[in-house]
């Protein structure tokens, strides 16, 4: 597995359909995704297995934690099953798109085991404000 990797911009249409990359698209192995804004300004697509151990530690932190039913609630609320047609492309429902700013062309990025959506300007703002603190992170990396 080489894990989602990579930017990509691509143009949303009018019904808030984007396509997925090819290469994002052959690492799913055609599976339904899970979309939704966990963190903001952004949306993240997690991959079915990917989700599965999500789900899991949400369950495991209401279980444990009576008073976070409240936040795993809004988490699920706010997640949708999406599914590539058969040209690729994922609707991203219109609050969602509302909810991290997306019109037009949206950034795809991915994060080895999640793809995220972003407004493109945001992700570039995003990059370059933690520009300083990455170059640390690099070394830490790649030695």
């Amino acid at each position: 597995m080489s894990g989602f990797l990579g930017r990509y911009d691509f143009q949303m249409d009018e019904k808030g359909r984007v396509s997925l990359p090819a290469a994002f698209r052959k690492e799913a192995g055609g599976e339904r995704f899970i979309l939704l804004q966990w963190e903001k300004p952004y949306l993240t697509l997690f991959p079915e297995d990917v989700w599965a151990e999500v789900q899991e530690r949400l369950l495991d932190y209401r279980r444990a934690d009576p008073s976070a039913w409240n936040y795993v609630r809004e988490i699920t609320a706010n997640a949708v099953e999406v599914s590539p047609d058969k040209q690729g492309r994922i609707l991203i429902p219109a609050w969602l798109q509302e909810a991290a700013s997306l019109q037009g062309t949206v950034a795809l990025s991915g994060v080895i085991d999640r793809i995220e959506i972003w407004d493109p300007e945001e992700f570039q703002k995003a990059i370059h404000e933690r520009a300083e603190d990455s170059q640390r992170f690099r070394h830490q990396i790649f030695g």
